[in-house]
């Protein structure tokens, strides 16, 4: 997911932050049916101002390398990707800069976290 983010949106890889949940048996229902395929669901917000194209290959470029690396089909990868507006959004203490400014927005960081993000 973070090669996918940074690869179709430019964005710093440390801008994509991951976390996994997994779903007891039994605590996952489609349809009303208690769900027991294995599926994988991604929910992801990212900054407002995007492309539908740019979102779309994104979309697309984490939809095959969850499958592949889960071994499961394409049909069991649900996406969800949501816009939030930069103004709306705070990592690192500061409010998010908007897509194309990070490189600006990078330097008003302290030298210590900045010599700790991941490259």
């Amino acid at each position: 997911m973070t090669t996918a983010h940074n690869a179709q949106t430019g964005a710093p890889r440390f801008f994509a932050q991951v976390l996994f949940y997994a779903a007891n048996e039994g605590d996952h229902f489609v349809g009303g049916r208690v769900n027991t395929a294995p599926e994988v669901y991604v929910y992801g917000l990212v900054r407002e101002g995007r492309t539908t194209q740019i979102k779309q290959a994104l979309m697309s470029q984490m939809l095959e390398e969850i499958a592949q690396i889960v071994d499961i089909t394409a049909e069991n990868v649900w996406i969800y990707l949501q816009d939030v507006p930069a103004t709306q959004m705070i990592e690192f203490g500061r409010f998010l800069p908007a897509p194309g400014e990070e490189a600006e927005w990078e330097k008003g960081m302290s030298p210590e976290k900045r010599a700790n993000l991941p490259k």
